[in-house]
């Protein structure tokens, strides 16, 4: 990777549309491997390299729109992110009905995704994962292993700006359908979140179990490790707003996970 940002730190200095074209290939295809991310974790810490995310817009600033021929419809976008290969070899359920995985994303062995499903660029799926229908995970976003992604939620990806972090999910998290993560956040492991919820950095969670805000700190929120989190909502701080019993949304930590929790979201390994 060395080389990459030696040779990406010069083409900063003296920019040439070839060099960049040139980079962009080499990256795209080293995340399509899985063997580049956008962010990593070191020593418990996840760090953003925004270098590969600058670099991931340097294949928008010079694709073309090409048509794309399909059964059903044609489509158009860049050229320099067609459709993802997957074969054989990959060991992936990609169940029949209209699901998009564009390059430069990685797709662990061991994941199901359902129709329709989309996937965008600079995401990084890791194995053993459920993405149910209706589920779009967005650019960069980095997914840990035996995530489960339920029906109808969003994950949200955070392209711009490039030294943002984008949102992760670390391992055995499970996610109900009809959710939304967005704006960087980070979900530790074995985190549950209940149906409904919509996390973004701008809402704070109230710990039921401490009495205290879980707040955006350093650009994100973080959903603490196991942590079962609920939609819910806290009163207005106004006076107006008190005296009418307006209420605005508030996700509640209700618990954190236990035996209980983990019988209710068992899956069954006979889908994968």
């Amino acid at each position: 990777m060395e080389n990459l940002i030696q040779q990406y730190n010069e083409l900063i200095l003296n920019p040439t549309e070839e060099g960049e074209k040139e980079l962009f290939y080499k990256v795209r295809d080293l995340l399509d491997k899985g063997e580049l991310r956008v962010a990593e974790n070191i020593s418990g810490k996840w760090i953003t390299n925004g270098w590969i995310k600058s670099v991931i817009l340097w294949g928008f600033k010079y694709g073309q729109i090409e048509k794309t021929q399909s059964e059903a419809w044609d489509f158009f976008d860049k050229d320099t992110f067609p459709v993802k290969t997957i074969d054989l070899t990959d060991k992936i359920r990609l169940v029949p009905g209209g699901s998009s995985i564009r390059s430069g994303s990685y797709i662990a062995e061991g994941t199901v995704i359902m129709p329709p499903s989309y996937i965008n660029t600079g995401v990084y799926l890791d194995s053993g994962c459920m993405v149910d229908s209706h589920v779009l995970i967005g650019s960069c976003a980095q997914i840990g292993k035996n995530v489960h992604i339920s029906a109808g939620t969003q994950i949200g990806g955070v392209l711009e700006p490039a030294g943002a972090l984008p949102v992760i999910v670390e391992d055995n998290v499970f996610i109900g359908g009809n959710c939304g993560i967005y704006e960087g956040c980070l979900i530790k492991q074995r985190a549950v979140i209940a149906t409904g919820v919509i996390l973004n950095g701008s809402t704070p969670v109230f710990d039921n179990t401490t009495g205290q805000f879980i707040r955006k700190e350093n650009g994100g929120l973080t959903i603490p490790e196991a942590a079962v989190v609920i939609s819910g909502s806290r009163p207005l701080s106004s006076q107006w707003g008190r005296s009418e019993g307006v209420q605005i949304y508030c996700p509640v930590i209700i618990k954190y996970r236990d035996k209980g929790t983990d019988a209710s979201i068992t899956l069954e390994s006979a889908l994968r």
